[in-house]
């Protein structure tokens, strides 16, 4: 029978420390446990392989020569895996603007080290080519035609504004709302209707309709107008008192960010991904 990998490792461990103490503590072991699996390694090999020279551990010239053989199979295997990681493509993963600078990166960070060899990410709004990229984090209702759907976090907005623009106003209603110039977002009409039960006749909307969450959000940090954003994405301008949000109402859904990955893609890689965006996401479901 052979011995497992992890003896000869071991022993390549102790001969190169010349103490089964100090092997014991590069390799988070007890003493007691390293030796017994010498021992077990010696009665595999049927020959013993360290010798006690004034208290001292000494290993015999076979051990020696085995546990250098070893020693050159571990870096020839250590090798092996650096050039297979530096050949594996990186994962490509494209995102919203907003959702890959408030959300995703702030995580990715922290993605395990046992992921891909690295992320290239894509920031658009166009699925383009779903043949083009690994995972594909995108905003709707779920329904992409080849596509494996994760759901992540629903899209959810509530009215944000200055503080300098809220001056001294206290919005106790939605109605109030009509005292400001409100920036352009699809989704105030189905917000008057969740919070007010109808939509205010003299709402007033600001001339530029920005293309981007983000934009809006710059232009309510300026003072431009109360901008319809999620609490989700931008609750950090809401934590710094940078922005505020007057209302509890939160339109929530129904519309997710989903991560989408190819159907018929058998990699673990963007399937790991995915699973981890979930976890991150508190729906690991």
């Amino acid at each position: 029978m052979r011995p497992s990998l992890e003896s000869l490792r071991i022993l390549e461990v102790c001969v190169a420390t010349a103490s089964f103490a100090r092997a014991a503590e590069r390799l988070f072991l007890t003493p007691a446990a390293v030796s017994l699996r010498i021992r077990s390694l010696e009665a595999e090999l049927g020959q013993p392989l360290f010798v006690r020279v004034h208290g001292r551990v000494v290993p015999t010239p076979a051990a020696a020569a085995l546990a250098s053989q070893v020693r050159e199979s571990l870096a020839g295997i250590a090798e092996a895996v650096d050039r297979f990681q530096a050949a594996t493509p990186p994962l490509k993963v494209t995102a919203p603007p907003t959702f890959a600078s408030r959300w995703l990166a702030p995580r990715l960070p922290h993605y395990p080290e046992s992921g891909p060899a690295g992320i290239e990410l894509d920031v658009s709004t166009d699925i383009r080519d779903p043949n083009a990229f690994d995972v594909i984090i995108r905003t709707g209702r779920g329904g992409w035609t080849g596509l494996e759907e994760h759901r992540l976090i629903p899209v959810d907005v509530t009215p944000m504004l200055a503080p300098s623009l809220l001056g001294a106003h206290s919005l106790a209603v939605p109605a109030e709302l009509v005292d400001f110039e409100l920036l352009p977002h699809p989704d105030w009409e189905q917000w008057f209707i969740m919070a007010h039960g109808e939509i205010p006749s003299a709402i007033r909307f600001a001339a530029v309709d920005f293309p981007t969450h983000e934009l809006n959000a710059n232009a309510a940090l300026a003072g431009g107008g109360v901008a319809l954003l999620s609490p989700t994405l931008f609750g950090s301008l809401l934590a710094q008192g940078l922005l505020v949000a007057p209302f509890r109402h939160v339109l929530s859904g129904p519309a997710w960010h989903f991560a989408l990955m190819r159907a018929d893609d058998r990699r673990m890689a963007p399937r790991h991904f995915c699973a981890w965006l979930r976890e991150q996401a508190g729906n690991p479901s």
